[in-house]
């Protein structure tokens, strides 16, 4: 039987260690100045578009409706020795919430900015 690659060399290949680092980004980052400049009672949908483009998701309540806007950040890293892989995964979203009257005009807007802290790192052993 012919091997294609010398038995030393296969077992070198298999025994090998390896190590993974990735970040995934969705959507664009947004900044609370952005946000700050919004005002309840005045600022309109349209607005709120032309600063934040279109939003994640849209919910409709009632007589007015809610839209999502999203960043997330995932940050993997891996790491494999023989049978053994370790793997550490951080997701981290900013999300911002505009809430709209029936006019579309804003009634409340609520953030949190959370993605710029993923962080890359192992599973803790404990």
């Amino acid at each position: 039987m012919r091997r294609l690659l010398p038995l030393p060399l296969l077992v070198a290949l298999i025994a090998a260690p390896a190590c993974y680092i990735g970040e995934t980004t969705v959507h664009h980052p947004f900044s609370a100045e952005k946000i700050a400049g919004f005002t309840p009672g005045t600022t309109t949908a349209q607005e709120v578009a032309n600063q934040l483009g279109a939003p994640a998701k849209v919910v409709e309540l009632g007589d007015g409706s809610a839209w999502l806007y999203e960043h997330i950040v995932n940050k993997d890293a891996a790491l494999w020795l023989l049978l053994i892989a370790l793997r550490g995964s951080d997701t981290q979203t900013d999300r911002i919430w505009v809430f709209f009257d029936a006019r579309g005009v804003l009634t409340q807007a609520a953030a949190t900015f959370e993605a710029d802290r993923a962080e890359y790192g192992f599973p803790p052993f404990s």
